[in-house]
């Protein structure tokens, strides 16, 4: 939840954690209606309305993903056998940091090419240089020193393309070179081993940039028209009592699926313990509005409305109220309570019954 609703939602939790009671001590001494509430095995916790901001407008299913470029395939620039593995899947790795080590035999090969080049190279140079000052001295005609001028181009531009062949991957002389990774993040895949080959087609490692992460979201029909871009959402990943996690959405699509009368929406989240690409979570989209919010359990159906049961001195008295709209464990109530209003928030399935009778 946002800061602002933890805020105003705290006194709430305190009260829903309040040792149950029907009624004030003073009471308890001696009232004859709490004396038929004990009687009676009802243990009723008391929960004040409360006006919140940011009302959750409902909870639906997502799955967390990964955007496109938080994805990169480390692959070699040559084919070759692996020497060496350092690191395993879900380990995390720094920028630059060493992720294996292969010998290919293609950079030996390189070397000498590129050794051959650059003593072409300088030959071509140095008869070029001859035969043009000889060109300038009128002892040769020119057309055999641009012959000559033309062949040296050609030999430079060898060397340039030998040395980027042997600069990749920092490749040593003896065709060992280091596979590094491009981003911080968590190996997602190895798929080598030392000894084993690796060709230039297919990818022995992959990482996942760490802290960029989505949710891929399916919002019904009665949700779609609600929802928009830069709504904040919250994400529940732990057991009870643990904090949501916070993010907003960042894309709704703009038609309906007719098979699922559903809407795709997106929505952005950060990296933390627990947000794991594939993982199904439960995401709950806070509105922007201002609502009555009571806990989720004090809401009941009788009949085809929701009722919640309110204190009225002495006694509960069932109450038929609209709601809004559910999610993160609570109710907020549109129609029929107000804020500072005490309802029941357990022994529900108890007062529903005596009303029946």
């Amino acid at each position: 939840m946002t800061p602002h609703l933890i805020a105003r939602l705290a006194p709430l939790a305190l009260l829903a954690a309040m040792p149950a009671c029907s009624s004030p001590p003073s009471e308890q001494a001696g009232d004859p209606a709490s004396q038929a509430d004990t009687a009676a095995g009802l243990a009723i916790e008391s929960v004040a309305a409360r006006e919140v901001d940011n009302v959750p407008l409902g909870s639906v299913p997502g799955t967390i993903s990964l955007p496109p470029e938080a994805r990169v395939a480390v692959t070699a620039p040559f084919s070759g056998a692996v020497v060496r593995v350092y690191v395993i899947e879900g380990q995390q790795v720094a920028r630059g940091e060493a992720l294996g080590l292969m010998r290919a035999a293609e950079p030996v090969q390189i070397g000498g090419d590129l050794a051959r080049a650059r003593s072409a190279s300088a030959l071509a140079e140095a008869r070029a240089k001859r035969l043009g000052q000889l060109a300038d001295e009128g002892v040769i005609a020119q057309a055999r020193a641009d012959e000559a001028k033309a062949e040296w181009d050609q030999a430079r531009a060898s060397v340039t393309q030998f040395s980027k062949m042997a600069s990749l991957g920092g490749v040593s002389a003896d065709g060992t070179m280091t596979l590094r990774s491009p981003i911080a993040g968590r190996v997602a895949q190895v798929a080598v081993e030392t000894g084993g080959g690796v060709d230039t087609v297919t990818a022995p490692f992959v990482v996942e940039a760490a802290g960029a992460y989505q949710i891929e979201l399916q919002l019904p029909e009665r949700l779609a028209q609600a929802v928009r871009p830069g709504m904040a959402v919250e994400i529940a990943l732990g057991g009870d009592g643990a904090a949501p996690m916070g993010g907003k959405i960042i894309a709704v699509a703009p038609s309906l699926d007719p098979a699922t009368r559903s809407v795709m929406a997106r929505a952005t989240i950060g990296g933390a313990p627990g947000v794991i690409a594939g993982r199904n979570v439960t995401v709950t989209i806070l509105g922007n509005g201002r609502g009555i919010a009571v806990p989720d359990r004090a809401v009941t159906r009788i009949g085809d409305k929701d009722h919640v049961f309110v204190r009225k001195g002495k006694s509960w008295e069932k109450r038929a109220v609209t709601v809004a709209s559910r999610g993160g464990g609570l109710a907020v109530i549109s129609a029929g309570l107000v804020a500072g209003e005490v309802v029941a928030g357990s022994s529900v399935a108890e007062l529903k019954a005596m009303n029946a009778e």
